[in-house]
């Protein structure tokens, strides 16, 4: 097999298991930048939520809007649903071409069980999320880490063996 024809098998969906998580990591990565960058675009000029004490703030130098303190959580909360929409969106497309086996259901059906997963593994993170901000005060993108890592581990399993052929 030549290089092409190893590249092109790469990308196919009939890549072997461990090319198949690589992709999947790889189309996170992407979905995961556009939930980050939508999230804090929305943080900062939709729902402020990012205070100038947040680490990101720190690092970056930024300046942040004031910031309604009792509402920061409920305005993390608005950022993060924002986020899922055009991460979720940005996901699909890539993980139908290039990851998983299309065809399992009908794609409107499969599209609508792929939000459907996201958004329980969004609703359990976006909880914890909240929680951290609320209950332990942590810092906005502390808690957003965490959220991203639980959505992570949920969304893997459910796609690959209930929205997908695998």
């Amino acid at each position: 097999m030549n290089l092409k024809e190893q590249w092109d098998h790469y990308l196919s969906h009939d890549a072997p298991p461990f090319v198949q998580f690589v992709k999947y990591g790889l189309a996170g990565g992407i979905a995961t930048v556009a939930h980050i960058l939508m999230f804090f675009l929305a943080g900062f000029f939709l729902f402020p939520c990012v205070s100038a004490e947040d680490p990101l703030v720190k690092l970056f130098g930024l300046a942040t809007p004031a910031v309604v303190e009792a509402l920061r959580a409920r305005h993390a909360v608005y950022s993060n649903m924002a986020a899922f929409l055009v991460s979720n969106t940005v996901c699909y497309i890539i993980n139908r071409l290039f990851v998983f086996r299309p065809g399992r259901h009908p794609i409107a059906i499969e599209f609508l069980l792929f939000l459907a997963v996201s958004a329980v593994s969004m609703l359990v993170g976006t909880t914890l999320m909240g929680v951290l901000i609320k209950q332990f005060a942590m810092q906005t993108t502390y808690a957003f880490g965490a959220n991203i890592l639980s959505s992570l581990a949920i969304n893997y399993v459910m796609r690959k063996f209930f929205v997908f052929k695998g």
